[in-house]
């Protein structure tokens, strides 16, 4: 992924990027492409690897302890929210 610096002098961009460091926003054009601007101040990334290989991908993944003690405390801590919610939230039918 490519990565772009705003400066500060482009306001409105700039605004907006500090807008989103609460909560994120979807961004959309006139024609309704739609776009999500978030954070990655608290982002957490894992390395499963890239084999083309199914079987070895669940594999890497499950050995991966690091990730999975991070699913693990995020399944204990968080509130679920149905699929329906979210829909409902979004304004999506």
């Amino acid at each position: 992924m490519k990565v772009v610096t705003v400066p500060a002098e482009q306001k409105f961009l700039f605004d907006l990027l500090m807008a989103v460091q609460e909560e994120g926003l979807i961004l959309q054009t006139t024609d309704g492409q739609q776009f999500v601007l978030l954070s990655l101040e608290d982002w957490q990334g894992f390395d499963v690897g890239d084999s083309d290989d199914f079987e070895q991908e669940v594999e890497s993944t499950s050995a991966n302890n690091a990730l999975m003690t991070f699913l693990a405390e995020r399944r204990s801590e968080a509130k679920r929210i149905s699929i329906k919610d979210v829909k409902e939230q979004l304004g999506l039918s």
